[in-house]
């Protein structure tokens, strides 16, 4: 029976002239027209209207004589009628119809019955309120077990927690069987919620409250206390449901493996692959992938391509993700050659590399130079129909402006952005950059003051670019504004930032002030670097300071454990030349040899020069 139509076209249902009907009079009749009508349809007088209420809408409902079917109809007609808007179902009736709808096992109508009684805020009552309703409509143990199941469910599904976990006491306080599946559906809503403080309390009332508990929900909490770094509490909860008789799977000793190779706790990934072969439960290409992910990253590829062996050995079949690991943390290395060759056996096993694969070797052959092999890899990826993603164009753009060829960044800026995809900041930021490095100072300016004002924000590359450049012009009020603004953005100064203010300082002869700036990042937590020693130090040198320039050498960069540089060397060597301090030149010649740097012919320069000082000094 339509629902739109239903009441629509006989108006006798009660004279005009009548003032007042009894509530069951009204029901009766209304069930009565329910039961008999098939093509005569009601519509609701004034007199109706007038004297209709809820009472009457629950004793049709309630009716056994009237068929589920007819009171869904008429249910969901009142919900919609214009002229008893004051009169729509109550938690009663909704209550009714769903019991209804559940003995006729119309489970998805009666979940959408229910789904209003979790959103409608008219309808929002305590669980003991529902429960006191279902208590007067029916009796039958399973339907009303259902209906809480189904009701603890669809709170869960609207991320009504508070409703969802009073159904869940109510249920366990009356003795009600609590279905596992409708529990890890609360957990994986919880966990998506991020809600992980609610997850770990619900899953301990699932034990204590007898639920049976699966390796399914086990290893969602298991996860979320991967996910929070708890990897060891994981563990022992791991430890404690294997006790009461939960089993793990390939899925939970997997996460676990992975959340301990995320912490570089080699040893302990080991004790859990021990323990899955003890178990029984067999490696996976999950596994193998975490596995190999884990060794990569932590630049051991030996170990990673053992495993990879070890998988095709076993028969696992590496998927596209496995590869595409291998092939970005070879091209990473420099390993060019093998990332091809992985790549090459990608193919040939008949999986179909993805943008990461390819953004991987694009990536590699423009750290080695090969421009004109990344391109060819651009032009074959996307005539495989895969479009270039934004880190892709940055990457090809990066190689381009490292190499000295701005006009082709430039020209693929372009293309990018023909493509839909605006250029941001890391776009800005790759191409200033390459201009700098071309001594094109003026043009980068303008391109990063361009880039603001097109509404995209700067970050600390940006403003580090800025003030480099405006320290290399030697105008230290324009780069400290800079710096100061910077600070006003949120944007945090970093090493880089630092240095580049420190060596406009030393340049210009203000080591005072240079040497404040290195007190003060070390203030922030920033630890100096040996390109920070390194502009103090020339300072020093430049300005003939030079046994401060030994004292920084000796006192903070050794001290330190850092690595001095070919400029360092430089730098002292020129210096003491300089002063005819030909035999501690050459020494620190000696040393620079020693490891491993080659010098260049300022070097060379500066150590003739320094003879040439001595004899004259012995002369005078």
């Amino acid at each position: 029976m339509s629902t739109q139509r239903f009441f629509n076209t006989v108006k006798q249902v009660f004279p005009a002239n009548s003032t007042s009907k009894s509530n069951l009079e009204i029901s009766n009749f209304i069930s009565k027209t329910l039961i008999t009508s098939s093509s005569k349809h009601l519509q609701f007088s004034q007199s109706l209207i007038s004297n209709y209420n809820s009472e009457v809408t629950n004793l049709v409902l309630s009716n056994p004589h009237v068929s589920t079917q007819s009171c869904l109809h008429f249910f969901k007609f009142l919900q919609t009628n214009p002229f008893l808007s004051s009169q729509k179902p109550d938690l009663q009736a909704h209550i009714t119809v769903v019991c209804r709808l559940f003995k006729a096992r119309k489970f998805a109508e009666a979940k959408n019955v229910l789904n209003h009684v979790a959103l409608d805020d008219d309808l929002i009552r305590p669980v003991s309120d529902i429960a006191s309703f279902v208590a007067v409509d029916y009796k039958e143990p399973k339907i009303v077990v259902k209906l809480f199941d189904m009701l603890f469910r669809v709170y869960v599904d609207n991320r009504r927690f508070k409703e969802g976990l009073e159904v869940f006491e109510y249920m366990k306080n009356n003795g009600f069987e609590i279905d596992e599946r409708s529990c890890m559906v609360y957990l994986l809503a919880l966990k998506r919620s991020d809600q992980l403080e609610s997850l770990f309390g619900f899953f301990r009332m699932m034990v204590e409250s007898g639920v049976r508990i699966t390796v399914y929900s086990m290893t969602i909490v298991i996860d979320g206390l991967c996910k929070r770094g708890e990897v060891d509490n994981a563990r022992e909860l791991m430890n404690e449901m294997i006790g009461r008789g939960t089993k793990p799977n390939a899925y939970t000793y997997n996460t676990l493996v992975d959340a301990y190779m995320r912490k570089m706790d080699f040893e302990k990934v080991k004790e859990m692959l021990t323990a899955m072969e003890k178990e029984g439960v067999s490696r996976n290409v999950a596994t193998y992938t975490s596995l190999i992910e884990g060794y990569s990253s932590s630049g051991n590829i030996e170990q990673a391509e053992k495993l990879f062996e070890e998988m095709h050995e076993k028969g696992i079949e590496a998927d596209v993700h496995v590869y595409t690991s291998l092939i970005s943390w070879n091209c990473k290395l420099g390993n060019i050659k093998r990332a091809f060759k992985l790549f090459d056996g990608l193919t040939e096993r008949g999986l179909v590399p993805n943008a990461h694969t390819y953004g991987a070797l694009i990536n590699g052959v423009c750290k080695a130079g090969e421009i004109k092999a990344a391109e060819s890899l651009l032009n074959e990826m996307q005539s495989k129909g895969l479009d270039a993603n934004r880190v892709i164009f940055n990457t090809l753009m990066d190689g381009y402006c490292k190499w000295g060829m701005l006009d082709e960044a430039m020209r693929l800026k372009v293309i990018m952005e023909k493509k839909g995809l605006e250029a941001d900041v890391f776009v800005y930021n790759i191409i200033a950059t390459g201009m700098c490095k071309l001594n094109r100072h003026e043009e980068a300016k303008g391109l990063l003051f361009s880039m603001v004002d097109r509404g995209v924000a700067p970050n600390t590359v940006t403003f580090t670019t800025l003030i480099d450049l405006y320290c290399k012009e030697g105008n230290l009020v324009e780069a400290q504004r800079v710096f100061r603004e910077m600070e006003n953005n949120g944007e945090r100064p970093n090493v880089v930032t630092y240095n580049a203010l420190i060596d406009g300082y030393c340049k210009k002869g203000k080591m005072k002030e240079a040497q404040k700036l290195r007190d003060e990042m070390e203030s922030k937590g920033l630890l100096p670097d040996i390109y920070t020693y390194t502009s103090l130090l020339h300072g020093e040198c430049v300005f003939g300071k030079m046994d401060e320039a030994l004292k920084l050498f000796i006192k903070q960069i050794a001290w330190r454990g850092l690595v001095p540089n070919i400029v360092t060397y430089t730098a002292l060597i020129s210096g003491l030349s300089k002063e005819g301090r030909s035999d501690e030149a050459f020494r620190l010649y000696d040393e620079m040899i020693e490891a491993g740097l080659t010098p260049d012919d300022t070097v060379y320069s500066s150590l003739v020069a320094s003879l040439h000082v001595s004899k004259s000094s012995l002369g005078s």
